[in-house]
């Protein structure tokens, strides 16, 4: 039995929402990364385990609005930086609650990934809010983005590491505490596609 970076079980762990079951891959490996073999379609479910697929969006986390972000420093796009990062952060995750690092970070994806959004429909001319649910792939894509750029947003300019942000960010999110960045994320848009019914 494989155990992810020899430390942590992951065969015991059961996605407990049932939309995400599918996405969401905890595959036994030892070290998770398939350096980009697989293209085939939705490749990122079933052959990326959701580990590595954190470590990628770690190295990128993307744009936030129309600003870029940073591309330098933490935002190197260094594989191996990312997934030291990964480590330290499921440490003190381990070390806070005495669980298994692993199984905290399902919870909190489940707790954290938005249901709803909003877009805008085009008819005669107007624009309209419009609520819509969201699809699982894209639940997954959003949850980890909003984690990864709270946890940077929150280490940018201080002395508190990156895997201590990340761990607090996890955390909150596990305990549905309200000031995750991910999980204030989540439930303003939710609230935006209640009101644009």
């Amino acid at each position: 039995m494989l155990k992810l970076f020899d430390r942590w079980d992951t065969s015991a762990i059961v996605v407990k929402d049932i939309g995400l079951q599918k996405y969401v891959n905890l595959r036994e490996t030892l070290v998770p990364r398939t350096c980009g073999r697989n293209t085939r379609r939705f490749h990122k479910s079933t052959y990326m385990n959701i580990i590595e697929r954190l470590i990628n969006k770690l190295m990128v986390p993307g744009h936030k609005g129309k600003k870029h972000k940073l591309t330098s420093g933490q935002c190197s796009g260094k594989w191996q930086f990312a997934y030291r990062t990964v480590i330290k952060t499921f440490e003190i995750v381990e070390n806070q609650t005495k669980q298994n690092p692993v199984e905290v970070f399902i919870r909190a994806l489940e707790n954290a990934a938005p249901r709803e959004e909003v877009t805008s429909i085009e008819y005669g001319g107007a624009k309209y809010p419009q609520a819509v649910e969201v699809a699982p792939q894209r639940r997954i894509d959003m949850v980890l983005r909003l984690i990864t750029q709270g946890a940077y947003a929150k280490s940018w300019n201080t002395k508190k590491t990156i895997e201590a942000c990340l761990a607090d960010e996890i955390l909150k999110a596990y305990n549905m505490d309200q000031t995750s960045a991910a999980l204030s994320k989540k439930l303003e848009m939710e609230r935006q596609a209640s009101s644009a019914r």
